[in-house]
């Protein structure tokens, strides 16, 4: 696929190498495609493109969003509504609000809402799918453990949509977890809460979720 990351932060980057690394076409969309963070990143990977929201958006035949939470909506607005029309957004975001307390991030959002359904309300005409926002970037790619495949959970409106994000989920070595319509972001968004208690508690970061069935 011909791949455009919107962000250009580690999860932006990581996610990127990701897909490279697994054979498809890469754009990283910035702000500032000068930045030198971005010039380095681009001189390390073979094949990569960098490029504006806009440039990234028209680019892509699939849409990584992997900005600040507090960013996302507004990125959608600078890469583009009519350039996003028709594709797959997998949204990796998290609408975290500011520094943990006791081990706990706060977020801007409430129980009855998320910020995946807020990104489909920005690109009404895009076929957003949350994912890869329930772990760290160091884990996100092809990881290794011991008790088996992680799961990775997923959500979103459009089932030929969701099906592609379970591809790349299992291509990047995660088992893929449907948890059904964009509204289920609001119990899989939390999930980063959870994630990251152990890391900020006990200096935990290499942990991943995993569902059991029988």
């Amino acid at each position: 696929m011909k791949v455009g990351v919107i962000g250009s932060g580690i999860v932006g980057q990581v996610l990127a190498a990701g897909f490279l690394k697994h054979g498809h076409e890469v754009m990283l969309g910035t702000r500032d495609p000068r930045k030198p963070e971005v010039q380095k990143w681009a001189s390390e990977h073979a094949g990569a493109q960098t490029g504006t929201f806009a440039q990234t958006a028209r680019f892509a035949e699939f849409v990584v969003l992997a900005t600040l939470g507090s960013a996302a909506e507004n990125a959608i607005q600078l890469a583009g509504v009519e350039n996003l029309a028709g594709k797959v957004i997998m949204d990796t975001t998290n609408p975290i609000a500011g520094p943990a307390v006791d081990g706990v991030l706060p977020f801007t959002t409430g129980p009855n809402e998320s910020l995946a359904e807020k990104v489909q309300a920005a690109a009404p005409r895009s076929f957003v799918v949350k994912a890869f926002n329930s772990v760290g970037n160091a884990q996100m790619i092809n990881p290794n453990y011991e008790q088996g495949v992680p799961t990775m959970f997923y959500c979103g409106n459009d089932a030929a949509a969701k099906e592609k994000v379970a591809g790349v989920i299992t291509q990047f070595g995660w088992e893929p977890f449907d948890c059904g319509g964009i509204a289920a972001s609001r119990a899989i968004e939390p999930l980063c809460i959870l994630w990251c208690l152990p890391g900020f508690l006990r200096n935990q970061w290499s942990h991943a979720f995993k569902v059991l069935t029988r």
